[in-house]
């Protein structure tokens, strides 16, 4: 793709990236009234793409946003995306947003919703140097909101609270800031989902600490069974996490990263430990695995018109 600028889906017409706009009165823009999703493209397949578009239709649904596309209609967009954009490994944006209305809160003054796709270079959260050496992490101020919301459990737009947690991990020099749930109980970073090894056991924060169901977190908590570990969800103390043996994070775009720094206080030995090193193996052979998603030739083409410049 170089020298060719991107194309971006948006409401069924592809527009090069310098102008890929929407307007300043859609409520996604206006309040983050809308719900989003990041998804992978490994060597051709887009992965997890099935569980990406189930968690997306469920934010559609209670958010109430009257989408006239189906999954199977969307999925189609989104592997086409990524074709017209020449890529065969990407990082996919897909938005839904309320679409335009009037300044006012009332969602009946947005009559459609508005849909863009994004497909790009792979730029990780993190890269190589960060999963061989480890990152480092604080706890953040700020909370994740209460179990009795719906808000974790969606992709929303709003993310002023963990952009808020990055600052704090900016400003500390780290690299990932934790959120802690109202109770003290680990949660999950502020992008980004968490698992601790202790004595050989994976664990990671249950649904009660306001985790996001995340997909990457989902496929490597079967990994572990299938490499043979015991694995809990469970309510974790920000105590355990300075005497754990092993911390790392899964996420997107962030894959998996080894924290070996909490709070100044170093995790294990201070070096990405043997059994993240294995899981992030495992991973990685599963992002080979066209079996694991949806591949770029597998869908059907959209027919949607190519603006020009």
């Amino acid at each position: 793709m170089a020298g060719k600028e991107p194309l971006v889906f948006i409401d069924g017409e592809y527009h090069p990236k310098s102008e890929a706009t929407v307007s300043v009165y859609d409520h996604g823009f206006l309040y983050g009234d809308g719900v989003f999703e990041g998804i992978r493209a490994y060597n051709g397949t887009v992965f997890r793409l099935k569980e990406h578009i189930r968690r997306l239709y469920e934010g559609i649904k209670v958010t109430r946003i009257n989408l006239d596309l189906t999954k199977e209609q969307m999925t189609n967009a989104v592997v086409d995306t990524v074709r017209r954009n020449n890529l065969t490994d990407a990082y996919i944006r897909v938005i839904v947003s309320r679409g335009r209305g009037n300044l006012g809160l009332d969602p009946r003054s947005c009559p459609k919703p508005s849909v863009v796709i994004m497909a790009e270079p792979v730029a990780p959260a993190h890269g190589k140097e960060a999963r061989e050496k480890g990152i480092t992490a604080i706890i953040s101020g700020y909370r994740r909101d209460r179990v009795d919301g719906t808000s974790h459990e969606l992709k929303s737009l709003n993310y002023i609270q963990s952009v808020m947690a990055k600052f704090q991990a900016i400003d500390a020099s780290a690299d990932e800031a934790l959120m802690l749930d109202g109770r003290g109980m680990v949660s999950e970073f502020h992008g980004s989902n968490l698992f601790m090894i202790k004595d050989n056991r994976f664990n990671t924060p249950s649904s009660a600490s306001g985790v996001l169901p995340g997909v990457t977190r989902a496929r490597v908590m079967r990994l572990t069974d299938e490499l043979g570990y015991e694995l809990r969800e469970r309510d974790i103390t920000p105590f355990e996490l300075m005497i754990a043996d092993e911390i790392f994070l899964t996420g997107t775009m962030a894959e998996i990263v080894p924290v070996v720094k909490m709070n100044g206080i170093q995790i294990g030995d201070g070096h990405p430990g043997p059994l993240t090193k294995e899981v992030i193996r495992g991973f990685q052979r599963i992002t080979q695995d066209p079996k694991e998603g949806v591949p770029i030739g597998a869908t059907v083409q959209v027919q949607a018109r190519v603006r020009t410049p």
